[in-house]
């Protein structure tokens, strides 16, 4: 295997692995705006109860 294809392959699998990660980090950023969100609304809705 000529070594030009294996940096392709490093590359390849580099880039792979960054977007991953990125997508994973972007979906716990807005789980955690969720999670923000809905303690938001129950306190809200505990508010109006009383």
């Amino acid at each position: 295997m000529d070594i030009t294809n294996l940096t392709f392959l490093f590359y390849g699998y580099s880039a792979g692995w960054i977007i991953i990660t990125l997508f994973v980090l972007m979906l716990v950023a807005r789980g955690r705006k969720i999670d923000g969100e809905l303690a938001r609304l129950k306190s809200l809705v505990e508010d109006r109860e009383r």
